[in-house]
């Protein structure tokens, strides 16, 4: 992709801000969706939505979501407030250590360790979130300012009215919602290595078995449970 086409400054009155949402729009690459294609044939819609539904991993995140270098990138040329990620990621994995610690005489460590995974699979499904927003943003903000561009092509045409004001919003929220999930990608990093410290394996998102032993489970509660009562 050549500069031209990464800048989404708009002329030179966009400066240094062109250039950062230039670097956020190649940072802020979408996933590609590894869903399997699903065979012809007649299926369960509540299982075939389970199956198709990706699981989302902490590098899936990390990969929408601006690194400290960008944040602090975004901050300077939007004149917003800086985002400090390694503070907020040793805060929250001190956060979620501690309240393993308290919960440590309740659980046994499978049920730890369950329950661990799905808070970090919170966490990083919230970093994820918001770094799709983010990239969202960046387009919408690309997209606005090229009309500028165009617009200010010709000399002899004035743009139109309304447009630049529109163009440096949407550049404008881009960058807030790159710090906000900077932030988010920062606490999920926390909780990823406190499951670590705390289960003592890396975390790993949740996958469906994509068998409905929903009903197995149900009888083999049943019959459990009948067998309490005696006779």
């Amino acid at each position: 992709m050549s500069q031209a086409q990464t800048n989404i400054g708009a002329g030179d009155t966009q400066g240094n801000s062109g250039t950062v949402m230039g670097e956020a729009m190649r940072a802020a690459r979408p996933r590609k969706s590894q869903g399997k294609k699903q065979q012809p044939g007649k299926t369960d819609p509540r299982r075939s939505a389970t199956q198709s539904r990706p699981a989302i991993t902490y590098e899936d995140a990390e990969r929408l979501c601006p690194h400290q270098g960008l944040a602090d990138n975004l901050a300077r040329t939007f004149a917003l407030d800086g985002v400090d990620m390694t503070a907020i990621r040793e805060a929250m994995e001190q956060h979620v250590i501690q309240t393993a610690e308290v919960l440590q005489g309740a659980l046994n460590e499978r049920a730890m360790a369950m329950h661990l995974q799905r808070i970090v699979g919170a966490y990083v499904g919230s970093a994820y979130g918001a770094g799709s927003f983010y990239t969202q943003k960046v387009t919408v903000a690309r997209d606005e300012t090229t009309k500028i561009a165009n617009d200010h092509r010709d000399e002899d045409r004035d743009g139109v009215l309304g447009f630049e004001s529109k163009a440096a919003r949407a550049r404008q929220f881009a960058a807030e919602m790159g710090l906000q999930a900077a932030a988010l990608l920062a606490a999920a990093d926390g909780a990823v290595h406190a499951y670590e410290h705390v289960v003592g394996e890396a975390w790993k998102p949740y996958q469906s078995s994509g068998t409905d032993s929903s009903r197995t489970v149900t009888r083999r509660a049943a019959t459990e449970e009948m067998a309490a009562f005696g006779g």
